[in-house]
């Protein structure tokens, strides 16, 4: 019935362009992925109100998923939102991009959860984020029937910060094996490594058929500065991976066979959301029939089409499908934005 069943938190982002000084005023790490309290949040926004806004939605494994419906699959996601107007934009948003969600995503009360995304101009994205009710992201949120009828199971690391969410995770993870699902994970942030690694650990269980994550989290979770050292370690716990390497391309890892599969040349201006749309184009060229180095590349392609533009997703559903024609008839790499 489906071809992704993604699992993640529910976040409407607000995107804000700063300056480096900023993020040291208010000792924000850069290119990092921040939990906060609404108060902290709050007072962000406070000192950020001489500051253009723009209200996006968010969420990592939600841009992923919208991407593979907006690519032409058949996706669900599992989410939880409190009846209120940020929950209220974020359903709307992938209702009307056809993503089917769980019956009770908004049934909460509380307040759904935000994220303030800080581009800086060397387009790197640092992130606050408020979780709100996602903390809450649990059990009852699993729709078992349509996750044990997908061709994939697509979960965010970041659940890795809440026990209620990384139960959740690990359960769908436990389904899915068992219904002959494949398996998919994002690290998500090298925060997760390094503050939540024994919950990751969790999730992964005895391994995972697709493993994405960044250069700096695959480091970061074998502890070195080498990345064949990394890949070795990671391996174990992915039987295919995918490490992308910024405008270098990305890694693609399946069995023995490693290849470097070349980026594409673009003037990028917010990285917000690459990492979610490399996952969810190399998810669509899966379940398209792509082999692992064709759909890596149409990862790489799609984020690069992405990184030229603010926010974390296309600006129009049908602007997935012309990302996907242009791919088909673009050259291996060099393309210019």
């Amino acid at each position: 019935m489906y071809d992704v069943y993604g699992l993640g938190n529910a976040l409407v982002d607000m995107e804000y362009r700063v300056e480096d000084s900023f993020l040291h005023r208010h000792g924000i790490a850069k290119g990092h992925m921040t939990l906060v309290e609404e108060e902290r949040l709050e007072a962000l926004v406070v000192d950020l109100e001489a500051y253009q806004a723009e209200r996006l939605s968010g969420g990592s494994a939600a841009n992923s998923i919208l991407a593979v419906q907006g690519f032409g699959g058949q996706a669900f996601y599992s989410c939880k939102l409190a009846e209120d107007d940020t929950g209220a934009f974020f359903l709307d948003d992938l209702n009307a991009a056809g993503v089917r969600t769980n019956h009770n995503a908004s049934s909460s009360a509380g307040k759904s959860g935000r994220c303030l995304v800080l581009v800086t101009p060397d387009a790197e994205r640092s992130m606050n984020t408020f979780l709100g009710v996602s903390t809450k992201l649990g059990i009852p949120e699993i729709d078992e029937s349509a996750l044990a009828s997908a061709r994939y199971f697509y979960v965010e690391g970041y659940l890795s910060s809440s026990p209620d969410s990384l139960a959740a995770a690990v359960a769908c993870r436990d389904l899915a094996e068992q219904s002959k699902v494949k398996t998919a994970i994002s690290l998500s942030d090298p925060s997760m490594v390094e503050f939540f690694r024994g919950n990751l650990e969790q999730i992964l269980g005895n391994g995972v058929d697709h493993l994405f994550c960044n250069e700096e989290e695959a480091l970061s979770w074998a502890g070195t500065d080498r990345l064949d050292i990394a890949v070795n370690e990671l391996k174990d716990i992915g039987r295919s991976l995918n490490i992308t390497l910024g405008k270098r391309g990305s890694l693609s890892v399946s069995g023995h066979h490693q290849e470097l599969v070349p980026g594409y040349e673009v003037r990028a201006v917010d990285t917000n959301g690459a990492g979610d749309m490399y996952a969810g184009a190399c998810l669509y060229g899966w379940i398209s029939g792509m082999d692992s180095t064709e759909a890596a590349a149409f990862g790489n392609f799609s984020a690069a089409q992405l990184v030229q533009q603010y926010g974390a997703r296309l600006r129009r559903i049908e602007d997935y499908g012309r990302t996907l024609t242009q791919f088909k008839s673009a050259p291996a790499s060099g393309l210019q934005g």
